[in-house]
């Protein structure tokens, strides 16, 4: 049975820590596939996104050209209404059979994994690889996170500090108060400080993001004049 992993995400645009992310999953999971899925509308999205699906759909396709295990599906092309994530797995659950499953999530996003639309479907059927935040998140109290001074300590896990990983633990809590188990496990890896809305605001103010996004998606970018007017 091949190991498949879905990653997810409106990537506007795909960035270097996409990527280091996708790598540390694969060698950490041995996977045999890491399917990169752009969303046309992601549900927490008032609004469409400023840059069209195409466009997204573009730079991750040459983002991995060169890859030989991560591929792009196009599955979301034609959705209507918000992509979420349970209909995004049955729908390529049709597709790929004798699979078994696992989500590549960053921390931010795995923490509301409990408020996810069909959430205890979703989660008996993959398991979750779990990547650090580039900076602590100071949303958890010292009662829920451990003590103020631990907030930011770090562990022996690369990129992982003990307020990250009680972040876990209190999501696996809350989905064991509704009795669903779930199976997961981090991703050592290096956190980058980059992120989409970051790359975004240098186009905006015409700055250089040659090094934060890989050169043929900056080429891209340059050529259609991307980001230009959008947030």
């Amino acid at each position: 049975m091949q190991k498949v992993a879905i990653l997810g995400g409106t990537f506007d645009p795909i960035h270097w820590g996409h990527l280091v992310m996708a790598e540390a999953a694969l060698q950490q999971a041995a996977l045999d596939q890491v399917i990169w899925v752009p969303t046309r509308l992601a549900p927490h999205k008032a609004q469409q996104l400023g840059l069209s699906f195409e466009h997204r759909l573009q730079m991750v396709q040459q983002a991995i050209a060169d890859h030989p295990t991560f591929t792009v599906t196009q599955i979301e092309a034609n959705r209507v209404g918000p992509s979420f994530a349970i209909t995004t797995l049955q729908a390529l659950q049709e597709l790929h059979l004798q699979v078994q499953w696992y989500w590549i999530i960053g921390l931010d996003a795995f923490r509301t994994l409990p408020r996810w639309y069909d959430h205890a479907k979703l989660a008996a059927t993959c398991e979750w690889l779990v990547a650090p935040r580039s900076q602590p998140s100071n949303s958890c109290s010292p009662d829920s996170c451990g003590s103020a001074n631990d907030l930011t300590t770090p562990t022996t896990e690369l990129g992982w500090t003990t307020e990250m990983i009680a972040s876990c633990e209190q999501v696996i809590a809350v989905m064991a108060q509704q009795s669903i188990a779930i199976r997961w496990q981090r991703l050592p890896m290096p956190v980058m400080g980059i992120s989409s809305s970051l790359i975004r605001q240098y186009c905006r103010e015409q700055r250089s993001i040659r090094y934060l996004v890989p050169e043929a998606v900056r080429a891209y970018i340059t050529g259609y004049q991307l980001y230009q007017n959008h947030d």
